[in-house]
């Protein structure tokens, strides 16, 4: 329908602007503060969030195909 390629057209803009950013930046962090997190225990949560943004294209293009609303 009309709205769901509305909306695939919203992920496909933050896909491309925004989310390939966010998993670069991320991805470096979590890269440098995965090597850490065995010996400091409380960084497992932040490794676990900046993984969600390390998957965050993927999230991204999952919702543009299947047209889901923010």
């Amino acid at each position: 329908s009309g709205g769901n390629i509305l909306w695939s057209l919203i992920w496909l803009l933050l896909l491309i602007f925004v989310s390939l950013i966010v998993a670069g930046f991320c991805s470096f962090l979590f890269i440098i503060l995965s090597i850490f997190t065995p010996c400091i225990k409380p960084l497992e949560a932040v490794t676990e969030f900046l993984m969600k943004g390390v998957t965050f294209p993927h999230t991204c293009s999952l919702n543009m195909v299947h047209g889901k609303s923010l």
